[in-house]
């Protein structure tokens, strides 16, 4: 899947609309707050994960831009079902994506959907939105409480 700017546009708009996994997860195993004080950025994700490392059900709560909001609800949608050390790995691939280290149509990866962020690499402050819910995820995994992008 080539670069599609309009196809980023109405994924990016759809997912801010009616983003998926926007709730709580009152018994998660797992849950860490991401803040990030350049754009205002805040969100809480939940994870529950279940006694073989596979996360069974993934959320989030919050408020942010279009690009955040987005990020997190694609994010949720795939680390459904994925085991702790797989989430990780797409975690690793995604924020390389998106920093210019790796080209999804290259390099190999498990992104899938999500290589619909590749074009935020041309916005450098864009970066820490589409990757300020994969950041809290990971530190919900580290079982880290809050964390702060900067």
């Amino acid at each position: 899947m080539s670069y599609n700017k309009e196809l980023y546009q109405r994924v990016i708009l759809d997912h801010n609309k009616n983003p998926k996994n926007f709730r709580e997860i009152k018994n998660a195993t797992h849950s860490s707050h991401g803040f990030n004080p350049l754009c205002g950025d805040d969100y809480t994700v939940y994870l529950t994960v279940d006694d073989d490392e596979v996360i069974q059900d993934a959320g989030f709560v919050g408020a942010g831009c279009a690009i955040s909001k987005s990020s997190a609800s694609l994010m949720t949608a795939t680390l459904k079902g994925k085991k702790i050390d797989e989430a990780r790995v797409i975690f690793d691939q995604f924020h390389k994506m998106v920093l210019g280290e790796l080209d999804p149509e290259k390099d190999e990866n498990r992104l899938g959907k999500l290589k619909l962020f590749v074009g935020i690499r041309e916005y450098p402050s864009r970066i820490k939105c589409a990757s300020l819910g994969w950041h809290t995820a990971i530190a919900a995994l580290d079982k880290a409480e809050d964390i702060t992008t900067e």
